[in-house]
């Protein structure tokens, strides 16, 4: 076991090994929906849009963009890298991740659904829920798996402080 910067006990230097890059899989759902939106269109539909349905998407996307910002914010201010595929260096605990133990993907997923509403995509939203279940047992899981036998008892103090979305 050594110390990293921070001063944090660390026992492991590898990755999480999540199955895919999370904005490769945001944006291979996001694709695969416009896609079957034209080739297998369902037989229901998102409604018309009006100015109220593009302000809350916008306002969606807008929020979800601010929560992914800050959370890659703090990464930075941490001097640990956002890529899942880079050892972490830093157990980062403070701004955004205070409040909550993953806002990059929850913002990711604000972006996702406000796209699928603003483009008016059945299948984007149908989508949303297996997204959610890969990010959550592919990435998250895998994540938080990394973390505990990288940062002990740090982070698990953190996971039972931290809600994990909010």
């Amino acid at each position: 076991m050594c110390k990293d910067p921070a001063g944090q006990h660390v026992n492991d230097t590898g990755t999480a090994g999540v199955i895919a890059r999370p904005p490769l899989l945001f944006l291979a759902a996001l694709l695969l929906g416009l896609a079957s939106d034209h080739l297998l269109p369902l037989p229901f539909a998102v409604p018309e849009a009006d100015l109220v349905h593009w302000i809350i998407a916008g306002s969606v996307i807008l929020i979800g963009l601010a929560l992914a910002a800050a959370g890659v914010r703090n990464f930075s201010r941490a001097a640990t890298p956002v890529p899942t595929n880079e050892p972490t260096r830093v157990l980062v605990t403070t701004g955004m991740h205070g409040w909550m133990r993953n806002p990059i993907y929850l913002g990711m997923f604000l972006v996702y659904g406000g796209i699928g509403v603003a483009v008016q995509s059945t299948w984007v939203l149908v989508l949303t829920l297996p997204l959610a279940v890969l990010i959550r047992y592919g990435v998250v899981a895998r994540e938080e798996a990394y973390l505990e036998r990288r940062f002990g008892d740090a982070y698990i103090d953190y996971r039972r402080r931290v809600r994990r979305w909010l």
